[in-house]
């Protein structure tokens, strides 16, 4: 970025292409002025993507796990602090 060598002797040294380069400079110098405007929305990795919907999976099987926990006690007419095996 200081101009000390050029791009593309940059690129040889670091076995990239110019081009994937520019491309990086480009997201980079996008996403900071969209940082300074006050933008901070980004696209989400694949990765996050993956995690976020293993996550979601296994809250709504928990939410599942209460719903029917909740129907059963009402069903038998648990009360709050009794133990729902002597039931």
């Amino acid at each position: 970025m200081r101009g000390e060598e050029s791009v593309a002797e940059l690129c040889r040294r670091e076995g990239i292409s110019p081009n994937l380069y520019y491309n990086w400079s480009k997201e980079f110098l996008e996403a900071g002025k969209r940082r300074l405007q006050g933008n901070t929305k980004r696209e989400a990795t694949s990765s996050e993507v993956t995690d976020l919907r293993r996550e979601n999976s296994q809250l709504k099987e928990m939410l599942a796990e209460m719903a029917l926990r909740i129907r059963w006690l009402k069903k038998n007419e648990v009360a709050p602090g009794e133990d729902p095996e002597l039931v």
